[in-house]
């Protein structure tokens, strides 16, 4: 989903046009995904339903699945910021969990009333779940970066890697559960705990 507004400067006018543009092609995709299926709308579509050419919409839009998502910088700076600046007294696993869960089932669900519509769309759709899989992943270098900073150890441990990598992981672990929350927040529990925490592990065997 996109927003062609911004709280920076105000735009000139060709990037104004251009804004424009890319707000029309997306919300004219979403709309289309969701009406007839992601699967029976193909790309020239889109553009016919933006009125522009198919070369415009790829000078936008570098693939189908990136017009629903477009928000890639978003999310790498959104992760960064919960771990950095979560509250006092809180894990690091916890500040990935709420935030991995706000943003999985609710971010924008009150102000946009098609934005249950446009989970749905994603979760029924493989492409656009896999997609959405690799806008995260892309962010685990930055995220693990950031949680090596926050626990005082260097840059490349390989614990903070295997954290980021997991806890970007857990957001997909919702799909196809009957309670996506208590599935993601049981991962970011064996996160926190690790193995040996669970209450039913039995003793090792000798």
């Amino acid at each position: 989903m996109t927003d062609a507004t911004s709280d920076h400067a105000p735009l000139g006018r060709r990037e104004r046009k251009k804004a424009a543009t890319r707000k029309a092609l997306a919300d004219a995709a979403l709309q289309l995904f969701v009406e007839r299926g992601y699967d029976e709308v193909g790309i020239r579509d889109v553009a016919e339903a933006a009125d522009v050419s198919t070369t415009t919409l790829f000078k936008h839009f570098p693939s189908k699945e990136a017009l629903v998502f477009d928000e890639g910088d978003e999310i790498g700076a959104d992760l960064l910021a919960a771990v950095r600046h979560r509250p006092s007294g809180q894990s690091i696993p916890g500040a990935l969990r709420d935030h991995v869960l706000h943003t999985r089932l609710r971010k924008g669900a009150d102000a946009d009333p098609q934005f249950t519509r446009f989970l749905e769309l994603v979760d029924g759709t493989p492409a656009l779940r896999d997609y959405a899989r690799r806008m995260w992943l892309q962010h685990e270098v930055d995220l693990a970066s950031a949680i090596a900073d926050e626990s005082g150890v260097p840059e490349g441990d390989p614990t903070c890697r295997a954290l980021a990598r997991f806890a970007l992981e857990a957001r997909d672990l919702g799909h196809g559960s009957a309670d996506p929350d208590a599935a993601i927040a049981r991962a970011f529990d064996l996160l926190e705990q690790g193995w040996a925490g669970r209450p039913d592990t039995p003793a090792e065997k000798g």
